[in-house]
């Protein structure tokens, strides 16, 4: 596969939600967690939505229960949970796996781009796709 804009999710409500619907805008890409110490970023990637989804950026959330089995509900708790604690109103993905042989094949074309060092290792990692579908930057959990 070429491009980010290869692939395809689900959303968090169940409907196709192909990457490819995202050509010409950058996307912020991150796995989300709705139980551990980072989801108060929740409240900042709403605000970056809100500031630039005008300017051709879209927040893409990826909810995944592969650390600490911090998102231990349901697609629709997990969509309850955003919208009523932070607000959220960017996309959500269903719930997928982001590490090891059963993670989405997105996150498995990422790590054969950069590797090890490009593999998240905790909730709230974040992948920088520019408009062409290509990945531009990857910013560990703590980045904000």
């Amino acid at each position: 596969m070429a491009s980010a804009h290869d692939f395809s999710f689900k959303t968090i409500d169940g409907a196709a939600l192909p990457m490819a619907s995202f050509k010409g805008k950058a996307v912020l890409l991150v796995n989300t967690a709705s139980a551990c110490g980072l989801t108060p970023q929740y409240s900042g990637l709403q605000a970056q939505w809100q500031e630039f989804k005008g300017k051709g950026v879209v927040v893409l959330g990826v909810p995944c229960n592969d650390f600490g089995a911090q998102e231990p509900g349901s697609e629709k708790e997990v969509k309850t949970f955003c919208e009523t604690h932070f607000s959220v109103d960017f996309p959500l993905t269903a719930k997928e796996h982001v590490i090891g042989a059963e993670a989405h094949p997105l996150y498995q074309w990422i790590a054969a781009q950069v590797g090890d060092a490009g593999v998240p290792k905790w909730n709230f990692h974040k992948y920088v796709i520019g408009k062409d579908g290509a990945l531009a930057a990857t910013f560990g959990s703590m980045t904000a």
